[in-house]
C-alpha cells in the first residue's frame, strides 16, 4: 500500500519544491522503493499551454500529450519515471471537470461547494492509480497563505485523517534568510510560515530549510521548539554548485532517513548513490569546455528553456566537458550582423518558439552556422527557420516563409490542420481554441538508413515528444533536397518531416520534436551528446 508525502512551501516562492521532491524521489528509489511524483497547481488555467513563457516558464510535455508544469521535468530527470496527464492538475482543470459533472446532473441536485466537492475531487486525483508504488510524493504549487491554494491545503489536511494512521507525511520547505546588518540567520520567517500552515490544520513532520550557509545547532533547536517538530527533522538545504548534487547533499543531511523513520520504517539500508556521485564528479571536474550560443526569443527568463539547459548539461556530462551558454535574443540579428556574436562559439542552438518576433534573427543564425561550418541544432521552430533559410539561400525560393507570420506566396512552413496519431485522425480548426490543439506528445518517426541522425540514435525507429502547430510543407521537399537539404526522418506514413540534416556540414541537424524533454543526467539524450561532441571537435579546430 502506498504511503503519501506532501511537500509544501512557505516564506517565498522559487525555493525549489520541485527539485526537493525530485531529489527525495531519487533517494527513495536508491533505497529500492518505487515512487510516483505529482504536482498540484492552484492557478486557474486549465494547463500552462496558453501561458506566456515569461509568466510560467517552460511547458513540459509528456508522452500522452499533457502540457504540464516544468517541475514534472525535474521529476523525470531525477527518477527516470515518465510522467503523464495523471500527474499534474490545476484549479482550472479541476473546476472544468466539476462543472461538467454538475451540468450533467451527476451531483443529483446537491449544492456544489468547495467542501466536499472540490476537496473530494482533489483527494481522488491524489489517490488514484497508486497500487504499484511504495511512495507518492505530491508537491503543492505556490506558498502557504496563497488564497487560491486553500482548497489544496484543505484536501491534503483531510487526507491526513482519511489515510491509515502513519501513512501520511508533511514536508514543509522554508527559507532562513541571512541579514548582514544583524550578522545572523533569521528563523522568524520559518516560524510564521509554519504557524500559517498549522492554522489550517497541517502540522509539518519535517522542515526543509533553505539557506546559503550552515544552520547553527542553536538555530535548529529553536526552530524545532517553535515549530513543534523533532530537532532531527529540521533539515538544512544548503546551496550547491549543481542541482545534480542535491540528492547526495540531502542524503548527507539525513533527509531520506528522517522520512523513513517518520513512517516507522527501517532506514539502515545504505542507498545506492554511485550514479549521482559520478554525475556530480563529471560536472565538478570537466576535462574541457565548449561555448554554445542559444539564439532564442525568451532569453530574459531562463526557466523558459529549463529542459533545454539541462539537456545541454547532460550532453556535457556525456563528454565530461563544461557547457558554457551564450544567451542571444534573436531580434538582435535583425538589426546587426551576427558575426560579432557568433564567430567565437563552438555550436549554435535555435530552440522552439511561437510567432514572428525574432524569426528573421533565427534564420540569420541558421545561415551563419551553415556558411561557417559551425555545429547547428534546430529544435522545432529552429528546424523550421533552418528550412526557410535553406529554401531562400540554397534552393532560390526568395519568398519562402511561414504562414504563422501571415499570408505568403511560398508557404514552406504551414499550419497543420489534421494528422494521424496511431490509427486515429486528429483535427484542428484554424480559428479554434489555442489550448491543447497542437500536435502534442509522443509520435513515432522513421529515419533514413545511413543518415547522420540514424547513426546518432543507433536506430531507424524512434519516438519523441512534440509540441507545435506548424509543419514543414512537403511540397518543397524535392527542391530542398536537390539543393542539399536532406529530409532524413519522416512520420511513419511519410507525410510529415521529422528531421533534416546537411550532409556536407560538420554537424547540422534540425528536428521537429523536443528531444530535450527525454534527456536525463544518467541517460543523456543522444542528440545532445552528439551535438556537444561536435562542438568540442569544433573548439579544437579554432
Amino acid at each position: 500500500m502506498a504511503r503519501y508525502i506532501f511537500i509544501t512551501g512557505g516564506v517565498v516562492s522559487s525555493l525549489g519544491k520541485g527539485l526537493a521532491s525530485a531529489a527525495l524521489g531519487a533517494l527513495l528509489q536508491a533505497r529500492g522503493f518505487r515512487v510516483r511524483l505529482r504536482k498540484l497547481d492552484p492557478y486557474l488555467n486549465v494547463d500552462p499551454g496558453t501561458m506566456s513563457p515569461y509568466q510560467h516558464g517552460e511547458v513540459y510535455v509528456t508522452d500522452d500529450g499533457a502540457e504540464t508544469d516544468l517541475d514534472l521535468g525535474h521529476y523525470e530527470r531525477f527518477t527516470g519515471n515518465p510522467a503523464s496527464q495523471a500527474d499534474n492538475i490545476t484549479t482550472g482543470r479541476l473546476y472544468q471537470n466539476i462543472i461538467a459533472k454538475e451540468r450533467r446532473g451527476d451531483y443529483l441536485g446537491a449544492t456544489v461547494q468547495v467542501i466536499p466537492h472540490v476537496t473530494d475531487a482533489l483527494k481522488d486525483f491524489v489517490l488514484e492509480g497508486n497500487d504499484d508504488v511504495d511512495f507518492v510524493l505530491c508537491e503543492i504549487g505556490g506558498t502557504v497563505g496563497d488564497i487560491e491554494a486553500l482548497p489544496f491545503f484543505e484536501a491534503i489536511r483531510q487526507l491526513g485523517n482519511d489515510l491509515p494512521r502513519g501513512d501520511c507525511l508533511y514536508v514543509h520547505l522554508t527559507l532562513l534568510p541571512w541579514l548582514p546588518s544583524a550578522g545572523e540567520l533569521k528563523t522568524k520567517p520559518t516560524q510564521h510560515s509554519v504557524k500559517e500552515l498549522r492554522s489550517i490544520g497541517i502540522q509539518p513532520d519535517i522542515l526543509l530549510c533553505r539557506s546559503d550557509r550552515e544552520i547553527p545547532k542553536n538555530e535548529r533547536r529553536k526552530i524545532a521548539l517553535f515549530c513543534n517538530v523533532r530537532e532531527s527533522a529540521v533539515i538544512q538545504a544548503l546551496d550547491v554548485a549543481s542541482i545534480y548534487d542535491v540528492p547526495v547533499a540531502y542524503h548527507r543531511e539525513g533527509f531520506d532517513r528522517e522520512v523513513l523513520e517518520a513512517f516507522g520504517m527501517d532506514a539502515d539500508k545504505v542507498p545506492e548513490l554511485a550514479i549521482w556521485d559520478d554525475i556530480s564528479n563529471r560536472v565538478a571536474n570537466p576535462e574541457g569546455s565548449v561555448k554554445i550560443a542559444i539564439v532564442g526569443k525568451y532569453t530574459g527568463l531562463k526557466d523558459a528553456y529549463k529542459s533545454l539547459i539541462e539537456a545541454l548539461t547532460h550532453g556535457g556530462i556525456a563528454n565530461i566537458v563544461k557547457v558554457e551558454l551564450e544567451w542571444i535574443e534573436s531580434e538582435v540579428f535583425e538589426a546587426e550582423d551576427p558575426t560579432q556574436y557568433l564567430e567565437g562559439v563552438n555550436g549554435i542552438l535555435v530552440p522552439g518558439g511561437f510567432g514572428q518576433r525574432g524569426a528573421e534573427g533565427k534564420i540569420a543564425a541558421a545561415r551563419f552556422a551553415r556558411e561557417h561550418n559551425v555545429p547547428y541544432f534546430g529544435i522545432c521552430f529552429g528546424m523550421q527557420m533552418a528550412i526557410i533559410e535553406a529554401a531562400r539561400n540554397m534552393a532560390g525560393i526568395q519568398g519562402a516563409n511561414s504562414t504563422e507570420f501571415g499570408e505568403t506566396s511560398e508557404p514552406v512552413v504551414g499550419l497543420l490542420t489534421e494528422w494521424m496519431k496511431g490509427n486515429e485522425l486528429e483535427q484542428r480548426l484554424k480559428d479554434g481554441d489555442m489550448g491543447g490543439t497542437m500536435r502534442l506528445g509522443a509520435y513515432d518517426a522513421v529515419l533514413k538508413n545511413n543518415s547522420r541522425i540514424a547513426d546518432i540514435y543507433g536506430s531507424t525507429e524512434i519516438s519523441e515528444r512534440h509540441r507545435h502547430r506548424y509543419e514543414v510543407n512537403m511540397s518543397y521537399r524535392t527542391k530542398l533536397e536537390e539543393a542539399g537539404m536532406n529530409f532524413s526522418g519522416l512520420s511513419p506514413d511519410g507525410l510529415l518531416p521529422e528531421t533534416i540534416e546537411l550532409a556536407d556540414h560538420p554537424w547540422f541537424v534540425g528536428v521537429q520534436y523536443h528531444p530535450e524533454l527525454k534527456s536525463k543526467p544518467f541517460e543523456p539524450h543522444p542528440l545532445f551528446a552528439s551535438f556537444i561532441a561536435a562542438a568540442l571537435e569544433q573548439s579544437r579546430l579554432v
